[in-house]
Order: structure tokens, then sequence, then C-alpha cells
């Protein structure tokens, strides 16, 4: 017998938004637009009122115009593994930048740790971490006279190779991976590989740890310090909000040159930045800030990221994805994208890179469901962020 259920009546308000779905006539008959007082319009255009016959072209030559000698230039399509015809109206680089912004694995970075596992609403996950560094990359490029969306690019689609945990999974996944684990050249050459990206965004995003080979570009050499001015800034920050540490604990140094709050860490850090481009042509940071901001990252490591509830958490985080990983090597017809293809691997080399690809790609939350659903994971063992 099927149970009633009542429904309310639709509401006034929502009879009201449901009305301008449609849309509203505009001053052309041809025309729709958004408001019914809508008179927003631009032009006449400089060549006699007709809009530019190749309009791409025409913004490379526009954007070129602003570019200081040694930034990337836009051309065309872009330099890409697979040909494509350019956009009609957008460069290469913006392409980049939306399909990034478009791409599930930036999405999957809003449940995937940068310092705090399941951390509080206002704390960073490591999809906010990627926002505030294209904030603070663009913020030098911009002025400096880079490529702006190579830079954007770059930054948006930095830490998309990084699985779930943190940089414990990095050590996690290392015995899986030949040459070991990095979530730089994991995420140019494995998550963001179907996005047909151009060569400069890949080898940016390859090469924006400090550990890795330097980028062949200005603005990926940028996107690498405004990394590490993005998360030393905003990770102290939400230590402060956690109750881990005190704006008084801050070495003197970097309380004298910086300041103690984050918006003072980064006009510091990133003006200087640019002021040093503009006298040297170096991109790169005068000593007297980089010393700053080395004292400030050694303070974070032994008081964030080294402390003992943390490595606790590296614990947890690298058992549980490592049981992962040997759990669906043996069960692959698990993993969606191989169930798609029949639900094999055709080798077990094969079987052990999807299990890896699978993991590497789930948030944080995915891998706990995952842990206790097939591994009949104790619960005390899974990593629990701030409240362990």
């Amino acid at each position: 017998m099927m149970k009633h259920v009542s429904v309310e009546p639709i509401s006034e308000r929502a009879r009201r938004w449901a009305a301008t779905m449609v849309g509203y006539e505009g001053a052309h008959d041809d025309v729709t637009v958004a408001h019914q007082d809508s008179r927003a319009s631009i032009g006449p255009f400089a060549d006699g009122g007709e809009p530019p016959t190749s309009p791409l072209r025409q913004r490379e030559e526009q954007l070129d115009a602003l570019l200081a000698p040694g930034a990337t230039r836009s051309e065309a399509a872009g330099h890409r593994a697979k040909d494509e015809e350019p956009d009609e109206f957008r460069t290469c680089f913006e392409r980049d930048r939306d399909r990034i912004l478009h791409s599930s694995a930036f999405r999957r970075l809003a449940g995937k740790t940068q310092v705090f596992i399941f951390p509080d609403d206002h704390m960073r996950t490591r999809l906010t971490h990627a926002l505030e560094v294209a904030q603070v990359a663009t913020g030098i490029a911009r002025p400096i006279g880079l490529n702006v969306a190579l830079t954007e690019a770059i930054a948006l689609g930095h830490d998309c190779g990084h699985g779930p945990g943190g940089h414990a999974s990095e050590e996690a996944l290392d015995p899986f991976v030949e040459g070991g684990f990095d979530h730089a050249t994991w995420g140019a050459d494995v998550s963001l590989l179907p996005l047909n990206l151009c060569l400069e965004t890949l080898d940016g995003i390859r090469n924006h740890s400090w550990g890795r080979p330097a980028p062949s570009t200005p603005e990926g050499e940028v996107v690498s310090w405004a990394d590490r001015v993005a998360y030393v800034c905003h990770d102290f920050e939400d230590a402060v909000s956690a109750g881990i540490v005190d704006t008084e604990e801050l070495p003197p140094l970097v309380r004298e040159r910086c300041g103690v709050r984050r918006g003072q860490q980064l006009g510091a850090f990133i003006n200087a930045m640019i002021r040093t481009v503009h006298s040297t042509g170096v991109i790169g940071m005068d000593a007297y800030h980089a010393e700053a901001l080395a004292a400030f990252r050694a303070f974070n490591y032994d008081a964030i990221y080294l402390r003992g509830a943390s490595r606790h958490q590296a614990t947890a985080v690298t058992g549980m994805l490592r049981a992962l990983v040997e759990f669906y090597s043996v069960h692959p017809e698990l993993i969606p994208d191989v169930a798609a293809r029949g639900g094999a691997s055709e080798t077990p080399d094969k079987a052990l890179h999807d299990a890896v690809e699978y993991v590497a790609g789930m948030t944080d939350r995915y891998a706990c469901r995952s842990a206790l659903t097939h591994l009949d994971w104790p619960v005390d063992l899974l990593p629990t962020g701030i409240d362990r």
C-alpha cells in the first residue's frame, strides 16, 4: 500500500523565480536579456562598427602587447600532444584553465586534505589551497608582465595529482610506482592527461615542487613561489584557528619582516617578489624576505606538520591507502573505469597501475568509506584529523 505524502503548495517566491527562466525580450527582437530592465551594451567597435574578423588573433595581439620580454606567448591552439583546432575566442592557456576548472580531478580537491583531515568549515582543503595559489600567482604575474592565463592554469592544476590524506599519500603510494609517487608528475602525466593540456601548462604542473627541475617558463617559476607563499601563510592561520600554535610563537625574524596576520604576510612576500623581478629581471625574492619565508616554513614544519598528531595521522593514512591499493589490484573489476572496459586489467602491472590511479583519485572520506566497506578496516585505525 502506497503511503500518502502531503505536498506543500508552491510558494509565491518559487513561482516568481520560475517565471524568470526564459529571460526577457531585449531592445532587439531576436535578443533575450537576463533582467527585465537590462540595458548593458558595448561598442561601437574600432573598425567601423563591425566585430573583428579574427577575434582570437586580435586578443592574442592585445595580450602580447602587455607582456614582458621572456613571457610566454599564446599561440593559436597551443602546443599539445594531440593537435586541436584553435578556439574562436579563447587563447590556448585560457582553454587549459577552463578545462582544469571543469575536471573531476580539480573538483575532488574539495574533499582532499591540505593539513587537517576532515577540516572544520573554515579550514583549507586542497581545493581552496589551489585557489589561493592562483590568487598569489596572478597577483605576481600581472604586474611583472607575464601570461596570466598560463599562470592561473598551472596554479589551479598544480595539486591535481595529490592523493587523499595530504602528503602522507605520497609515502603510501611510493612502493607501487616505479621511481616513487610524486604528486607533481602524477598530476601532469596521469590525473590531467585526458585534458590534452598545452605542454607549457603540463611542464609547470610537473615541476612546481622545489625539488623538481625548474619549470621551462617564467609563469611556472612564479607558481612555484606562489605555492610556497600561500601554504606557509594559510597553514599557519589554520593552525592558529585550531589552537595548535599561537601567533606569538612565530620566530621574531618572521614577525618583524612579514607580520603575524595572513594579509600582512601575503602582502610582504608578493610585493617583495614584484619588486625583485622589476629590479633584477629574475623570478625570485630578495634575500631579506626569502630568509623570513624559509624561517616561517621551518617553523610550520616543526610546530604543525611534524607534531605528534600529524605523524599519527600520516601513519593511519599510509596503512589504509596501501591496503586499498593491494585490494583493488586483486579486484580491478571494482574500479569503475576498469569495469567499463570489461572488468579486467590486461596484466598484473596494469592492474596495479589502475589500482594506484583509482586510490590516488579518491577523496579522504571516500577512501575511508572504501576501507570500511571492502577491508573491514577498524574504525579506530581511520585518520581523524585534529580530533585525535
